[in-house]
């Protein structure tokens, strides 16, 4: 058995000339393998009961020799891939799943029934080049890339991608070529495997953006440092995702993703404060918020598209104030473009972040400063800082949304922050409770963050007519006041109603 440790990026045609000359300049030695054409054909059965369990299998033939290769379940942070991998030569075009050793197969997995079944479900076809680098420590890595084609169902996908494995020696040897690859070409690093993709275009299910950041997995009896573990790969990976979705289908709500992924990371370094040093994140949450404040613009498109959209119901109203449409037309006339953005998630600065991220987890960069006090916060289980949290926080929510008084516009917007933090550390620790229960405590105070984003539009669009001059914006001005008042009194019914609910960890 092998275990994969390699960094993927996706790479454009224009970058490609450039990687042996940067591959040469990193390394001590470099010995340039012969390029070979590899055919692959990926088997599942018709019901995907290996990528249910995700293996992969794989046959791959090259100048007449073939083998067939198992790849078990494993692990990808940041475009880091870990994965335990199995490989056999092969004498015929189908795959033996009996030669391999019996002991690799998971607990309960049908071996018969799925070896019976299993058929070519897509095909790569690709031209791999091989440089074989040492460096200056001793340490070998692998750099290849490859150059070809995924084919199901009659479609094609093109196949751009640079690797690079470590073979043996140090693994910070491996972040330094991609931190050299990244600084100098520019690519991006890559989330998604072939096989990935191969599944989603036979499977005729592309890559979509999810509507909401959703609850992190984690295990009833995880400990603290487990749960740390798992929110940050998972908003390391919510990142990625909607970084690709955006380059396969450019939309500002994508992009609203991204932001949710990064927040989400920022907001697990404060909650598990217990263990997460501030010096060991400094850095990290400095370019996060970097990041944050290039994509700080978001938002405020999303209103105004909203509220421009024929399916608003506010769109025939605003249409009638041609001065409003026009100032709205003007702002979105300086928001950055589709390319602008792929330029963005092309750049140094952002490849970098993603490579930090994943050397921070990859590394445990959180032990570094520990005492005994973190020590033992770290392997205590995470339920007893979920209670503990949630119900501090619902606490300070009480006291900033107070019930026995009512809440004016301004007062809904002050404390939006706050409570984005507090519904955050329900995605984070949440999944540990009974998913109906966390449903219904939460949703009134998502109707009430929905309320104060909406809040949100109708005040900038009131500070947009503020600023214009002229007595034709009185009118709409007024209008927008309206509005306000009569969302602000359903968020009133909704708070009243929240404060009836059971809290779902006690």
């Amino acid at each position: 058995m092998d275990t994969e440790i390699e960094l993927k990026f996706l790479v454009s045609d224009n970058e490609v000339p450039l990687i042996p000359a940067l591959v040469t300049q990193f390394a001590k030695t470099v010995t340039n393998k012969p390029a070979k054409n590899l055919k692959n054909a990926y088997f599942d059965t018709p019901n995907r009961e290996l990528r249910a369990l995700d293996i992969g299998l794989r046959t791959r033939c090259c100048n007449d020799e073939c083998e067939q290769t198992i790849k078990l379940a494993g692990e990808v942070v940041g475009g880091l891939h870990q994965r335990p991998e199995y490989n056999l030569p092969l004498q015929t075009g189908r795959p033996d799943l009996y030669a391999f050793d019996a002991n690799i197969w998971p607990h309960a997995m049908q071996l018969e029934a799925i070896a019976d079944n299993i058929f070519p479900i897509f095909t790569t076809n690709f031209i791999r080049r091989t440089w074989l680098v040492e460096t200056e420590s001793g340490s070998k890595i692998e750099v290849v890339l490859d150059k070809g084609e995924i084919s199901a169902q009659g479609q094609i996908e093109p196949i751009n991608e640079l690797e690079i494995e470590l073979i043996e020696g140090d693994r910070e040897d491996l972040f330094s070529l991609a931190d050299h690859l990244i600084k100098q070409a520019g690519m991006r690093l890559g989330l998604y495997s072939k096989a990935a993709r191969g599944y989603r275009l036979a499977d005729d299910s592309p890559l979509k953006s999810n509507k909401f950041i959703g609850f992190v997995p984690l295990e009833h009896d995880a400990t603290q440092e487990q749960a740390l573990i798992a929110t940050v790969s998972y908003g390391i990976q919510f990142v990625q995702k909607h970084e690709q979705c955006y380059f396969n289908k450019a939309s500002l709500k994508t992009l609203k993703r991204v932001i949710d992924g990064v927040t989400l990371i920022r907001h697990a370094f404060w909650l598990f404060d217990e263990i997460v040093d501030k010096s060991s994140t400094e850095h990290i949450r400095n370019e996060l918020k970097w990041l944050l404040s290039e994509l700080a613009w978001v938002e405020n498109a999303i209103h105004l598209k909203t509220y421009t959209s024929k399916r608003h119901a506010y769109y025939k109203k605003i249409t009638q104030f041609p001065e409003l449409m026009q100032v709205i037309d003007d702002l979105t006339d300086v928001q950055p473009s589709p390319t602008d953005i792929e330029d963005l998630f092309h750049c140094t600065r952002y490849n970098r972040l993603i490579l930090s991220l994943t050397r921070w987890l990859v590394d445990k960069a959180w032990r570094k400063n520990w005492d005994q006090k973190a020590l033992t916060a770290a392997e205590s289980p995470v339920t007893e800082i979920a209670a503990r949290l949630f119900n501090k926080d619902w606490y300070e929510l009480k006291n900033l949304l107070p019930q026995d008084s009512s809440m004016s516009e301004q007062d809904y917007i002050q404390i939006r922050h706050r409570l984005e933090n507090t519904l955050l550390s329900g995605n984070c620790l949440g999944s540990l409770y009974d998913k109906e229960a966390r449903k219904a405590f939460r949703m009134p105070w998502i109707d009430i963050t929905y309320g104060i984003y909406e809040l949100e539009t109708l005040s900038y669009l009131h500070q947009l007519c503020q600023s214009q001059e002229g007595g034709e914006f009185d009118e709409v001005q007024l209008w927008l006041k309206q509005k306000s008042d009569f969302l602000v009194s359903a968020m009133e019914q909704s708070r009243e109603s929240s404060f009836n609910s059971e809290p779902y960890w006690r």
